[in-house]
């Protein structure tokens, strides 16, 4: 299985770089089987039957993005220079891992100023990463970091524009609970509260799980041999009330149908011991291609991937190649709009 398998050719002008407004409004293609039908988000009402449930990621995006000052006396007097850090992980040690620009003018011990009320340390490099003491904690580091930080736009909006204040609700879910991502579950951006009534009500029920997205998810797949690819890993949890959820609706007959690539990573690492959900803790590095048994899965709801990207490779494994080039076919023809802020489709096998 060759990664040139899974290139595309994808127009520069369909990479979105601002969401649909309402939410619910942005175009949603429907691949059932072979048929494909070009619906928008408000049209899942449609699609989804009474007992069938969605699984949502509930994690919360930080405003990963920082910019900061160092300062160093020299014979010109004092002089500083900016440093870019992109958060990626908190550490057992209490430390931030973090990508630093540029890191090898920065020296151990020296203090990046951030705002009046933030400022860092670096104590250790390693991997290429950076690790950060910053000077608060708890509520009122979060406070700081949403004051100063910016939302962490993927590279391909990021080389766009820069992330402003619209992006810190554009690029969070209306049920983001649990902080510790640094990319959107990006598939859930496309629901709204009025959505979200409009299904319960049809009968539709919901499960919140929780995968923390690392800046992991944009990394290039750099082998040929795609089998050969080493997934980043990123924590989750399926609590004991989502796997009875689930569990229920599998018992009943309904679907399950994840709500983004993150929210099918999880629930299939969950089932992966004994091939039925369980609850599940931990960190998970599972990588879906062509091949892949799903225990969980009935359908999904995602957006439209990167060329070459383990997410492409994903709903492959899900759909199959052969018609996923068609779907994405259908999709450039049709002038989807691509990427975290696109649309999105609904894949049934």
């Amino acid at each position: 299985m060759k990664l040139s398998d899974f290139d595309f050719d994808l127009p520069e002008d369909l990479i979105a770089t601002r969401p649909a407004n309402p939410r619910s409004s942005a175009r949603l293609l429907v691949a059932k089987g072979d048929v494909i039908h070009d619906q928008t988000v408000g049209d899942l009402l449609t699609w989804l039957q009474p007992g069938d449930r969605l699984v949502l990621n509930d994690t919360k995006v930080i405003p990963a993005r920082l910019f900061g000052q160092r300062f160093r006396d020299s014979a010109q007097g004092r002089v500083s220079a900016k440093v870019d850090v992109t958060l990626l992980e908190p550490r057992a040690d209490g430390c931030w891992a973090g990508l630093l620009k540029p890191l090898r003018k920065v020296k151990l011990g020296e203090e990046i100023i951030f705002s009046d009320d933030l400022s860092a340390t670096l104590e250790a490099v390693e991997d290429g990463q950076g690790h950060l003491r910053f000077n608060l904690a708890g509520d009122d580091f979060d406070a700081a970091l949403n004051a100063a930080g910016a939302m962490p736009l993927p590279p391909y909006i990021a080389a766009k524009r820069p992330a402003d204040e619209q992006d810190k609700s554009d690029y969070q879910t209306v049920w983001a609970a649990n902080t510790g991502a640094v990319a959107a579950p990006t598939a859930s951006l496309h629901f709204d509260e009025p959505l979200l009534a409009a299904l319960a009500d049809k009968g539709v029920t919901f499960t919140h799980v929780t995968l923390h997205v690392g800046a992991g998810t944009f990394l290039p797949v750099k082998v040929e041999d795609v089998t050969t690819h080493k997934m980043h890993a990123e924590w989750g949890r399926v609590s004991e009330q989502a796997a009875s959820e689930i569990a229920q609706t599998k018992a009943a007959g309904g679907r399950v149908v994840p709500v983004g690539t993150t929210a099918l990573r999880l629930i299939e690492s969950a089932a992966r011991a004994t091939g039925e959900i369980a609850p599940w803790e931990g960190e998970t590095d599972i990588f879906i291609y062509p091949g892949f048994t799903f225990h969980v899965t009935d359908a999904l709801m995602t957006n439209f991937h990167l060329p070459k990207s383990t997410l492409l490779m994903l709903v492959s494994a899900l759909m199959g190649q052969e018609r996923m080039k068609r779907v994405y076919d259908h999709a450039v023809g049709q002038g989807y709009r691509f990427f975290s802020y696109g649309d999105a489709s609904l894949l049934i096998p």
